[in-house]
């Protein structure tokens, strides 16, 4: 389906998260990370962005808590408190790639 997000026209899933990666651009992360109650991304975000998408593009797989601590070099309590109440899933919609599998 379609959703006009910051004024561009992107395809999501029922969820919300936008099913090509090529439609994001930092505008529309911008608008999701507002609609998730987080007001300003910050440069500690955009790490944690920019690490799912680069780790997107190479794997095809969204990264777990524990790879984006390991490969990424964040720590979980930094992951947890840039996105609260479900990190993984909240960084994931933000960075315009798929919803994590293990995550309801």
């Amino acid at each position: 389906m379609e959703k006009v997000i910051a004024g561009y026209t992107v395809d999501v899933t029922e969820e919300g998260y936008l099913t090509q990666m090529k439609q994001w651009n930092k505008e529309i992360a911008e608008a999701i990370a507002k609609e998730l109650g987080i007001h300003e991304l910050t440069e500690g975000h955009w790490k944690v962005i920019e690490f799912l998408r680069r780790d997107f593009a190479e794997t095809e797989k969204v990264p777990t808590t524990r790879r984006i601590k390991n490969v990424g070099n964040i720590p979980t309590k930094d992951l947890y408190d840039l996105f609260p109440d479900g990190p993984v899933l909240k960084a994931a919609k933000i960075a315009g790639i798929s919803k994590p599998v293990s995550c309801v």
